[in-house]
């Protein structure tokens, strides 16, 4: 039944990344919900008798932990299929032949330091348009591919959230808070003028993330060496774990402003350019007590409106899905988590699918553990067309460094569209 955490279930993540081992988690997965279903009613009719027994309490620990394994392991190697499915198209773009040709010489110039044409050949191949002579160049084709492939399976927001490539440093929009007014009137009333839309101003910078790993001569000469994913293997990763902080809790200096930086507000008081939430009825916790969990977890769905929930879904950690688990309905003593019903998909909540960060705070006193909403439409993130290197052989010799730029930003774009749930104050 996969209750124990048994060697396959502690080496799950190491699976090659295939349907066929897809569709292995997801068996196991349904199997093993089962058995912490029937667990945790024998736990609940001890703790209905008062009688806490705590092997059994153990016992439903052990699976739930299994489950989230489990789900984290299908979620990431759905997100790990979905990058292939995304960069398996080949090289159908515009300008190939240039861009192959721009790709070539970046090989020579990362390999050996020569420049010529280098710049020329960024501009043919479309991929500069200014002529700014600092900044180092811009990487090939494939290689940012590959780098953004990780960015996207790494970072949770990246993946949910609106992403826009833009050439300037910084993007600025104009949010219709209300529409024009309007009116009935009969056949002879006069048309008085009515009132116009309010139109806010929003602006996401872009700011600049680096890496700056080191390689050796020596192994930039070996011309069996994959150059480009070395690099990319070298500051994907990195980058996508350091704006996927940034995009939840980044401060808006120097870094994007992440969706638990800006100020919260009872979502019954809520105002624009402050994020509403809906708080949990118990201290410190999220438990089936009184207007906590279940019903916390369903005000929560309907305070953002309707258009909103259409394509909306929940946003937290492993460590809230395995307290989010253990929550039923109120009149059908249904479990409101459930796992994926099928490869690709995620797990859900009222039907809702979940996203897994674990940037989410964890359940506590005033913190904020679950955001819901349509993040689309929420929340925006803003990409400075182009990844940038400067080759280093002078600075720490024999080491060649590269110093390598990404300009990345990110914010609140529609404060009706993401709502937040806010634990109690102990």
């Amino acid at each position: 039944m996969g209750i124990e955490l048994n060697a396959r279930a502690r080496g799950i993540r190491s699976v090659r990344a295939d349907s066929g081992n897809a569709g292995l988690i997801l068996a196991e997965l349904q199997t093993t919900f089962e058995a912490f279903k029937a667990e945790r009613e024998e736990e609940l009719k001890g703790i209905n008798a008062r009688f806490a027994d705590v092997v059994q309490t153990e016992k439903v620990d052990r699976i739930n932990a299994e489950i989230t394994a489990l789900q984290t392991a299908l979620d990431e190697t759905n997100a790990a299929l979905a990058a292939v499915r995304v960069g398996g198209a080949g090289d159908v773009a515009p300008h190939a032949a240039e861009r192959r040709e721009h790709a070539q010489a970046f090989d020579r110039f990362f390999r050996k330091g020569a420049e010529a044409g280098l710049r020329d050949l960024e501009v043919k191949a479309a991929i500069r348009t200014d002529s700014d002579p600092d900044g180092g160049y811009v990487v090939p084709d494939q290689m940012e591919q590959t780098i953004d492939r990780v960015l996207g399976t790494v970072s949770a927001m990246r993946s949910i959230s609106r992403v826009l490539s833009i050439s300037a440093g910084t993007y600025k929009k104009l949010v219709n808070q209300g529409g024009a007014a309007a009116g009935w009137v009969g056949e002879h009333d006069a048309r008085p003028e009515t009132a116009t839309p309010k139109l806010s101003a929003l602006e996401f910078p872009t700011m600049e993330l680096y890496a700056n790993p080191a390689a050796t001569q020596t192994l930039l000469d070996d011309a069996r060496i994959d150059i480009a994913a070395w690099l990319a293997d070298e500051v994907s990763t990195t980058f996508a774990e350091l704006e996927g902080t940034a995009f939840i809790s980044g401060s808006g200096v120097s870094m994007p402003r992440g969706l638990l930086s800006y100020d919260t507000v009872a979502d019954t008081s809520h105002a624009w350019g402050k994020l509403g939430f809906v708080a949990s009825g118990v201290a410190a916790a999220l438990t089936d007590s009184t207007h906590n969990g279940a019903d916390a977890l369903t005000d929560l769905v309907y305070a953002i409106r309707q258009g909103y929930r259409q394509n909306a879904r929940f946003l937290m950690n492993r460590k809230t899905q395995a307290v989010v688990r253990k929550l039923k309905s109120k009149t059908e003593e249904l479990y409101l988590w459930q796992p994926s019903i099928q490869v690709g998909q995620p797990a859900t909540l009222f039907g809702y699918p979940i996203t897994d960060d674990d940037n989410m705070p964890d359940i506590g006193a005033e913190d904020v553990p679950v955001a819901f909403g349509d993040f689309q439409r929420g929340y925006l993130i803003v990409d400075r067309m182009g990844i940038r290197v400067l080759r280093d052989p002078f600075t720490n010799k024999p080491y060649v460094h590269f110093y390598t730029t990404k300009r990345v930003g990110g914010g609140v774009q529609n404060f009706e569209a993401i709502k937040l749930l806010k634990i109690a104050a102990s």
